[in-house]
């Protein structure tokens, strides 16, 4: 433990999802180590965030309008939403209580991730756990030619080898 600013600065890092608070100390620590002006555009980016991005009132998708852009590109086929997805038959499952987990496996890609992050919003008065599909490297698979997406998302799926 510590005192004063940074311990109220580790304190609010680890409440962010997935940062415990190992990791919350770690990140204070760095952001004392790293020059000014990077801690300064890390806050502005937080702050401008908050005041510009919402939920796409069509998908919702993050946006910094009222749709995303995948919503307002002219080459989006308007046929394909929430009523293709079924949502109706699912919401209508979930309200009778036997369902206590609700796997979103969507495509890894933004379009799923949109989808998943809308279904996950919805469901959410619900109070069931929504959980995606841990996704990452593939067996076999190069380190040196995944990306970082792919990489964070192996990390965040990794498992403790029980040897």
């Amino acid at each position: 433990m510590y005192e004063g600013v940074i311990q109220n600065l580790i304190d609010e890092l680890g409440r962010l999802p997935g940062v415990g608070p190992k990791g919350a100390q770690r990140i204070a620590f760095h952001l004392l180590a790293v020059d000014h002006a990077e801690v300064r555009r890390l806050a502005d980016a937080l702050i401008e965030v908050t005041e510009r991005v919402r939920f796409c009132k069509t998908c919702g998708n993050v946006a910094e309008a009222d749709e995303c852009r995948i919503c307002l590109d002219p080459r989006r086929d308007p046929t394909v939403g929430p009523d293709e997805l079924r949502i109706r038959e699912l919401m209508a499952r979930l309200t009778d209580g036997t369902v206590t987990e609700l796997i979103l496996a969507t495509d890894p890609n933004l379009e799923g991730e949109a989808t998943a992050a809308f279904l996950a919003r919805l469901v959410k008065p619900m109070g069931l756990r929504v959980t995606r599909p841990a996704s990452g490297l593939p067996v076999g698979g190069d380190l040196e030619y995944a990306d970082e997406v792919t990489l964070g998302r192996a990390f965040e799926g990794r498992r403790l080898l029980d040897v």
